[in-house]
């Protein structure tokens, strides 16, 4: 079931909405960004993410993996405290435009409905996001 849960950062400038049913699962990726961010998302189309406050209080960063053409995911920071804040990618095998929520950006969120909710691991660092990659221990 859909449900409506407000984000912010760590400043509270850079604020948004999403629509996401966490019962439908969230996702860690070990790429090598993700890795380094510890990331743990929650996917949602375009009509489920609303930025409530103004683009400019964010910056953008665009990296193209080895092997593509161009990026395929615009990851968004406040540019005051440094927090991610949700990217915008444009992936066909998840039906195109996608904005990526990050879990740990949502405020008041029930611990045991975080607890609860399906985690679902994948390989990004190798392309292959059909399946979990060997050691997911420190995902």
């Amino acid at each position: 079931m859909l449900k409506t849960y407000a984000g912010s950062c760590h400043c509270g400038k850079v604020r948004f909405e999403a629509d996401i049913d966490l019962s439908r699962g969230t996702v860690k990726c070990n790429c090598s960004t993700c890795s380094k961010t510890r990331s743990w998302v929650g996917f949602v189309g375009p009509q489920h993410y609303r930025l409530m406050s103004r683009a400019e209080l964010q910056t953008e960063y665009q990296w193209i993996p080895p092997g593509r053409d161009a990026p395929s995911i615009q990851y968004h920071f406040c540019a005051t405290c440094g927090v991610r804040m949700p990217a915008r990618g444009d992936i066909p095998a998840l039906g195109g435009i996608v904005f990526a929520i990050p879990i740990a950006a949502l405020d008041g969120i029930d611990p045991e409905e975080l607890a609860t909710a399906p985690v679902m691991y994948v390989d990004g660092r190798h392309d292959r996001f059909d399946r979990a990659p060997d050691d997911i221990r420190l995902m």
